[in-house]
C-alpha cells in the first residue's frame, strides 16, 4: 500500500511559541511516527522574504525553528527536514506553475485582497505596498506541495484556500500535459487546539500575543499570568468553556486533568490559583525538550547537518519531480 503523503512547513519569521506547538509542530511529530505516513516538514525561508527583510531575524528564526523540531523529538530519519531554500527544485517549479496560472486566481488570494483593502480604507493606490512575493506566493505554496505530491496537507482553516488554490493550478497543469501532479488536500484536525494569545485573540505573532515555547520558567510563568480572565472572585463559579485559562489547560491536560480543573472552574477556584497550576502542567511537558533546545542552539554544526541530510533527499525526490515536468512542457534534449 502507497504511504500517504504529508507536507508540512512553518515560515522562519519569528520565534516559536506555544500556539504553534499545540497546533502544528506536537501533531506534525506525532503523525511522522507513523508507519502509514511520508512526512515532508520544512523551514519556509524563501516564504520568509515575503514580509521579512531583516536577514538576521530571519537567519536566527531559521536556528530557532529548526531547534525546535529536533528538541521536540523529530525523527529525521524517518522525515524529509530540510529548509525550502536547499531545493533549488522549488522555485524552478514555481516559475512552471507561474506560467500556468491565471491572474484572477491570484487577484482571490485572502492576504492580497486584505492588502488592497487597507489600502482603499486608507486612501492609498490599490497596490500600494505590494509586492510581487505577496501577490503571487500562493504559486510559491503550490510548488511546495505538488513538488512532493503531497496527498495531504494539514492547515488551519485561514490556510485551506491556499491548498485548494495548489489543487486548482496542479489540475489545470494535468489538463494541459497529462496526469503529473497528485491533487492536494487540505486536512484541518478539529481535535488540535488552536490557542488564544495573551489578549484572548488568536495567538499570532502579527498580534504580538504569543508565549515562546522554550522561555525560561520564570519568564513562562509570567506570560501566563497575563493571560486575560474576568473580574470574578475566589469562590465564584466560573465558566471553563469561556476561559482562555482552561482552553489552555485542555491543550496540554490528559482527560482526568480536564475532569478535575472543570470541577475546580465549578467550585470558584481563584484564577492565581489556576495560573499557578497551569504554569506547572505546561513546564512539566516542556522542561525535557528546553534543555535539549539550548543544547542545540550551542551545537550548530548538528542542525545544520541534520538539515543538510534532508535537503539531500528532499532534492533526489524533487529532481525525479522536475524531470516529469520538463519533459510534460517541453524542456527536454533535442
Amino acid at each position: 500500500m502507497q504511504k500517504q503523503r504529508v507536507l508540512t512547513g512553518i515560515t522562519t519569521t519569528g520565534t516559536p511559541h506555544l500556539g504553534n506547538y499545540v497546533g502544528a509542530i506536537r501533531p506534525a511529530i506525532a503523525a511522522s511516527n507513523g508507519d502509514a505516513v511520508d512526512s515532508y516538514l520544512f523551514l519556509a525561508d524563501y516564504h520568509a522574504l515575503i514580509k521579512c527583510h531583516d536577514p538576521a531575524h530571519v537567519h536566527q528564526s531559521t536556528r530557532e525553528i529548526a531547534a525546535t523540531w529536533l528538541a521536540l523529538g523529530l525523527d529525521t530519519s524517518k522525515t524529509y527536514f530540510y529548509r525550502q531554500s536547499d531545493v533549488p527544485q522549488i522555485p524552478e517549479l514555481m516559475w512552471i506553475l507561474t506560467c500556468l496560472t491565471a491572474k484572477g486566481l491570484m487577484n482571490r488570494a485572502h492576504a492580497y485582497k486584505a492588502a488592497v483593502q487597507s489600502n482603499e480604507e486608507a486612501g492609498e493606490d490599490q497596490d500600494y505596498g505590494v509586492t510581487m512575493g505577496l501577490y503571487s506566493y500562493p504559486v510559491l505554496m503550490a510548488a511546495d506541495i505538488l513538488m512532493f505530491n503531497a496527498h495531504k496537507v494539514p492547515v488551519g482553516k485561514d490556510q485551506i484556500q491556499h491548498v485548494e488554490m495548489a489543487r486548482d493550478i496542479a489540475q489545470r497543469f494535468n489538463h494541459h500535459f497529462g496526469e503529473v501532479f497528485t491533487l492536494p488536500e487540505a486536512v484541518v484536525d478539529e481535535d488540535v487546539s488552536v490557542l488564544a494569545g495573551l489578549d484572548g485573540r488568536k495567538m499570532s505573532k502579527s498580534y504580538g500575543n504569543t508565549i515562546p515555547l522554550f522561555d525560561t520558567p520564570k519568564k513562562l510563568q509570567k506570560s501566563i499570568n497575563k493571560i486575560k480572565t474576568n473580574l470574578l472572585e475566589p469562590g465564584d463559579p466560573k465558566d471553563p468553556d469561556d476561559a482562555v485559562v482552561f482552553q489552555f489547560w485542555e491543550a496540554f491536560a490528559s482527560p482526568e486533568q480536564v475532569a478535575y480543573m472543570r470541577d475546580q472552574f465549578a467550585k470558584g477556584i481563584a484564577w492565581g490559583q489556576a495560573k499557578k497550576e497551569l504554569f506547572e502542567l505546561i513546564n512539566d511537558e516542556l522542561a525535557p525538550a528546553r534543555e535539549r533546545y539550548n543544547a542545540l542552539l550551542a551545537d550548530m554544526s548538528y542542525i545544520e547537518d541534520e538539515l543538510q541530510k534532508g535537503a539531500q533527499r528532499a532534492r533526489e525526490s524533487a529532481a525525479e519531480t522536475m524531470a516529469k515536468v520538463r519533459a510534460a512542457v517541453g524542456i527536454r534534449p533535442l
